[in-house]
């Protein structure tokens, strides 16, 4: 998620950024946020993140670089490896979907884009303090795990494992549209495939349950052989496959599905 700069002032204990006069030297910035935008733009620093907003009050940054620093180190804890976060945060929805290259982004708060986290204003706006820390953690994870090679159940259940890890959030809370599903006698028949994590609006309600599907997929691997080999398993899909990664641990995906639909309604009922 993405952005350009300089003038340099302390406030709060971040260093503050503006767009700077013609020709003026601007500070270094990671080649993942340079040259955004033309006008308009604003950076904050936080001890490793950079965030870079468009036409967004310096205070707002602030608080976003605090709680990307503290993403940084959610995810550094997990990986075993620092985090050096990039955030971009545009003026619109519409900008966010243009500067992801992406047609919609409805219903998302954020998304990973490269080596940069992308907020979507509008709908970051309505989480609560615990919900952006989860969703900065969830897309910081995208850009330090990677996603390539690696099914959507996997990566998508992944970061909301790193997300979800030290949020205090009880399991029947963060999944509450799969818990409602769970109580009225419905359990998920397979894991979420592409189609269901679509951010088109037409079905928010089944988004959110792809998220908590994936996610609880993830948290039974690392509840049942722990979370240093559920990194592992992952780390080993993105090289092999998925396949195989499982068969590591004496899985298939059928088996697999088995044992997360008995933790699913474990979990929830």
């Amino acid at each position: 998620m993405s952005v350009q700069v300089s003038r340099r002032a302390v406030v709060t204990g971040l260093l503050l950024f503006a767009v700077a006069p013609a020709g003026a030297a601007a500070p270094m910035l990671p080649p993942g946020v340079r040259g955004l935008w033309c006008e308009g733009t604003v950076v904050a620093r936080g001890t490793h993140a950079v965030v870079v907003g468009h036409h967004t009050p310096r205070r707002s940054l602030d608080e976003m670089a605090r709680r990307a620093d503290e993403a940084g180190r959610r995810v550094s804890v997990v990986l075993g490896a620092p985090v050096r976060p990039l955030v971009v945060v545009p003026a619109s929805a519409a900008e966010a979907a243009s500067l992801a290259g992406v047609g919609r982004v409805d219903g998302l708060a954020a998304v990973a884009d490269g080596t940069r986290v992308i907020v979507v204003p509008e709908f970051f706006a309505l989480l609560s303090p615990v919900g952006k820390d989860v969703v900065l953690t969830h897309e910081l994870t995208h850009v330090a795990a990677g996603t390539d090679g690696v099914p959507v159940w996997l990566y998508e259940g992944f970061a909301d494992y790193v997300g979800y890890r030290d949020s205090g959030l009880p399991v029947k809370t963060a999944a509450a549209e799969l818990a409602a599903e769970v109580r009225d006698g419905r359990l998920p028949t397979e894991l979420p495939g592409p189609a269901a994590f679509a951010a088109d609006g037409r079905d928010p309600v089944r988004l959110a349950r792809a998220y908590q599907e994936a996610w609880l997929a993830c948290r039974f691997l690392a509840d049942r052989f722990g979370e240093g080999t559920l990194v592992r398993l992952y780390r080993a899909a993105r090289a092999r496959g998925a396949d195989q990664a499982l068969a590591a641990l004496g899985l298939s995906t059928a088996t697999l599905t088995a044992r997360w639909r008995d933790y699913v309604r474990d979990q929830l009922s």
